[in-house]
């Protein structure tokens, strides 16, 4: 299948568009400023509140007029432009696809070595988020503003937090079965390129996963440094640091006692074993530092669970240096195990976490809608990801039943080389849903090929389901369509014939939003849907019940710009606590319930609403493989950004076979 890497077939239809859309844009930006300015978001009604001589209300009186006269003056070439524009759809693709030109910094090539080299099996991440990326004045409706700069803003978040090296701390004592938000300034890590043993001053602790906030490997001159004669990191590797400590029996970390535990740590080679901690530390390069924005990796504050990096010289580092040394923080995954003991019947790791996973693979958003935002996103993104799909969807009339004036708002982004890629539009769309081009993107990818050289692929879906309340039999139609087409795209897209070699399926995930939870009474009809017996949510008990540890993915959006929510590491605190959650989530409904959200905490029923799903299946999969959960994530990175929670996964393809 051709992956079109252009929106027309050929240059003059492309300029033809691009003549007939610069008619129309005076005229929509100035509509969209217009109906802006009267929809104000609290953020914008707070910091009004403290102007004592209504400045704003001022400016409305004098801008409104103005922005009236040119919008009208406007609407004759507008026309001519719409005239030419609409019927150009018909000859649109249905995406572009993008991938990187900078061959200096592309590693999907790389990527696919790699499971020649893992034996056993391979992990890839996952993540989807809805980004509410609409045309400014629709996007304060949801009381969120400034479209462009979000974009951009969401781009870096999401690339700087992907970007970071892995660290694991496994303990080797069996009996150590809790772990406190406690401060590791003591553990010391090595430098990027150097392979040493730490000796690190902690006697008892368990198992966590230490996440930095590096930036992504496609990072250009961001990335470039002085390398020097030390061994910097090589660009698309990734950076895993394992640590081994052994505890002692019975041993309990409280967070007094970790932070009065002496951070003094001996650096040595490679090969000589640590006397005191038995901490052993095993690392390989990935990304290079860079300076964060704000609210992302690098901001001032950072998530209270977090662990320190500090470069180490030869020799002894006492607490006092290691304090003055502060490079990053980042957010600590604690196994299931030993995080809560109520959940010790999970066979996963699940978090809520300030950060996106270290080593994201494969990115799905929703709600991408604007489409100068979608460039300054995929732009952003083009730094770690290598291969992007965007601007996903039909306009006017073409390939829908209903006029369509925005695209479908799926963008999915990859480490690795896509295949093969496919869109549907649902036809049934009500209401406002109707006018934007809702659909499901289908894609393919490789992610590797065994020593027979046969090609080791996946498949991963994503769609954005019916949004309005009520309209339960449209979102079961989607879902039955939703089902139709991905049986179609695996059997349109699979290969087995002999000039070319079967190819082996590791995973195939489908995500997105699909606006409907497992909990509301109003919702029974999509829980208890088919799709849900041939895919696995993992954060799902049954129809109409969630897992104790799974919370809402959807946000109060009056709420949003709360001092106590509005960055990452305060929103995550927030989330951790039942009283949090009632407070700025949105809850499922029922007609038990009153309006007032915070005036009905008691009678509250789950987490929230969760909307955003990753869903897997095992079925046409390689027979011999096994894929399991490893990890589920809700991530409070896009915090202030977005009125919704980003989801991630992590899964293992296991193989079965030995370790080279």
């Amino acid at each position: 299948m051709v992956l079109y890497t252009s929106p027309f077939p050929n240059s003059f239809l492309s300029v033809l568009h691009s003549f007939s859309w610069g008619l129309i844009f005076p005229c929509y930006w100035l509509a969209d400023r217009l109906v802006g300015s009267f929809v104000p978001t609290t953020y914008e009604k707070r910091q009004r509140a403290d102007d004592p001589c209504y400045f704003h209300a001022l400016c409305i009186i004098i801008t409104t007029p103005i922005y009236l006269a040119l919008l009208v003056a406007s609407l004759p070439f507008a026309l001519i432009g719409f005239l030419l524009w609409s019927p150009l759809q018909s000859a649109r693709r249905p995406y572009i696809y993008s991938r990187l030109k900078d061959k200096n910094h592309t590693n999907g090539a790389t990527l696919l070595t790699e499971w020649k080299a893992a034996g056993s099996g391979k992990s890839f991440c996952f993540g989807s988020a809805n980004v509410c990326l609409l045309p400014d004045s629709l996007a304060r409706f949801n009381n969120v503003f400034n479209t462009q700069a979000r974009a951009k803003e969401i781009g870096r978040r999401i690339r700087n937090g992907a970007s970071r090296p892995q660290i694991k701390i496994y303990i080797d004592s069996p009996t150590n079965t809790s772990i406190s938000a406690a401060s590791f300034s003591s553990l010391v890590s090595p430098q990027a390129g150097d392979n040493r043993t730490v000796n690190a001053g902690i006697k008892r602790t368990t198992s966590m996963e230490y996440k930095g906030d590096n930036c992504g490997s496609n990072n250009g001159e961001e990335n470039r440094e002085d390398k020097g004669g030390s061994g910097e990191p090589h660009e698309g590797e990734e950076n895993t640091c394992i640590v081994r400590i052994n505890g002692e029996e019975n041993g309990h970390m409280s967070d007094t006692e970790t932070d009065t535990i002496n951070g003094q740590a001996r650096a040595s080679g490679p090969a000589e074993p640590s006397l005191e901690g038995d901490a052993e530390v095993s690392k390989t390069p990935n990304h290079k530092q860079k300076e964060g924005d704000s609210g992302s990796l690098d901001s001032c504050s950072a998530s209270r669970e977090s662990l320190v990096k500090v470069r180490v010289g030869d020799g002894t580092v006492d607490q006092s240096t290691v304090n003055n040394k502060l490079l990053y923080k980042a957010s600590i995954m604690k196994k299931t195990s030993v995080r809560k003991k109520k959940h010790t019947d999970e066979t996963f790791d699940h978090e809520i976490s300030a950060f996106f996973p270290a080593n994201l693979d494969f990115l799905c958003l929703q709600e991408v809608f604007d489409k100068r935002a979608a460039e300054k996103l995929k732009e952003q993104l083009h730094h770690y990801f290598e291969y992007i799909v965007y601007d996903v969807g039909v306009y006017s009339c073409h390939g829908c039943c209903s006029f369509k004036f925005v695209n479908s708002g799926l963008l999915f982004a990859s480490r690795y080389p896509v295949m093969d890629a496919a869109y549907h539009c649902y036809p049934n769309g009500r209401g406002m849903d109707s006018l934007a081009s809702k659909g499901a993107l289908f894609l393919k990818v490789q992610v590797g090929s065994t020593p027979q050289d046969q090609r080791i692929v996946g498949y991963i879906s994503c769609t954005h389901l019916q949004a309005i309340a009520g309209d339960t039999t449209v979102r079961c139609e989607q879902l039955d369509m939703l089902q139709d087409w991905l049986s179609e795209f695996r059997k349109s897209t699979s290969s087995s014939s002999t000039a070319n070699p079967e190819e082996l399926v590791a995973f195939d995930v489908l995500c997105g939003d699909l606006n409907f939870d497992n909990c509301s009474s109003e919702d029974k009809l999509e829980q208890q849907h088919s799709l849900f017996t041939h895919y696995k949510d993992p954060c799902r008990v049954g129809p109409g019940e969630d897992k104790p540890w799974a919370i809402g993915t959807l946000l109060d959006p009056e709420g949003l710009y709360d001092e106590e929510v509005c960055t990452p590491d305060n929103l995550q605190k927030v989330l951790e606590s039942e009283e949090g959650r009632k407070g700025y989530l949105v809850y499922p409904t029922s007609k038990n319930h009153g309006s007032s959200q915070k005036g009905r905490k008691a009678s509250l029923k789950g987490n929230g609403r969760r909307i955003d799903y990753m869903l897997y299946t095992e079925e046409g999969l390689y027979l011999e493989w096994k894929v399991e959960v490893e990890e589920f994530s809700f991530i409070t990175q896009l915090a202030g950004l977005t009125d919704h929670l980003p989801v991630a996964m992590r899964l293992m393809v296991s193989t079965g076979e030995d370790d080279p």
